[in-house]
């Protein structure tokens, strides 16, 4: 056996996640729900920063609070690290500077990869959270700030804004966020049919990413897949296989 340095608490996580502080359900898909991921990952709690926060009032007092969890998840041995808001776009060089593992602080990072993947000739669709409180800096932030976007937000909901914008209470139906999150997109297709593809900026969309495919028929960029893809490229497995014989 290897002899290893040591000096972390916890080993074997491969993401780290740099976590708002919320209390509503996390179904699997959520970020935040380790069983959607088929890989541990080490959550690191950003006391008193909640979805409101981060959206409304992203001073630039907020930053230090999450360097700081970055370069302790880096320190108990992560190999890349993401954020569970989208919003986090802000802090996406900040955060990349600050530690020497890779950091997708949000899924927008993903807005190039789906414009050029698709042709580059037609704007990406982006389902956020709040169009209102999503701007040109956020997309900067992550290298997008050139690439055609269309926007649908979710902030004139009743279940998804009441309790993940407003924070007003923890109780969820997900059924309702589901009918919501599908009305959007559908309105997102109807007001600009030219799109190839989607990106849930926010991360409680992913657990309704199926459904939004198969409605729309399109590619569908997430968080969680996004995730599996840092893993997969940061905690690299050999291959095995056949080869015709020697």
């Amino acid at each position: 056996m290897p002899i290893y340095q040591g000096g972390q608490n916890i080993c074997g996580a491969s993401i780290g996640v740099l976590c708002l502080e919320s209390y509503f359900p996390k179904p699997p898909g959520h970020i935040k729900n380790p069983s959607s991921l088929p890989f541990p990952v080490l959550y690191e709690m950003i006391d008193g920063v909640t979805v409101p926060t981060l959206l409304n009032n992203p001073t630039p007092d907020l930053l230090n609070p999450f360097i700081k969890g970055a370069q302790r998840l880096e320190a108990e041995g992560v190999r890349a690290i993401t954020g569970s808001c989208g919003f986090l776009a802000l802090f996406q060089k900040e955060l990349a500077a600050a530690v020497s593992v890779p950091v997708f602080a949000s899924s927008l990072i993903q807005v190039p990869l789906a414009f050029h993947m698709t042709g580059a000739s037609a704007p990406v669709g982006v389902i956020t959270a709040d169009s209102s409180a999503l701007t040109q800096r956020h997309f900067e932030g992550v290298g997008a700030g050139g690439v055609p976007v269309a926007v649908q937000g979710l902030e004139h909901t009743n279940e998804f804004a009441e309790v993940i914008l407003r924070n007003a209470r923890t109780r969820m139906d997900t059924d309702l966020i589901e009918a919501e999150v599908l009305d959007a997109a559908r309105r997102l297709k109807r007001e600009t049919p030219e799109i190839r593809s989607v990106v849930l900026e926010c991360t409680d969309l992913p657990p309704y990413a199926k459904r939004i495919q198969e409605d729309l028929k399109l590619p569908v960029f997430d968080l969680t897949t996004l995730a599996q893809m840092a893993h997969n490229v940061s905690a690299r497995n050999g291959y095995c296989g056949l080869m015709p014989w020697g």
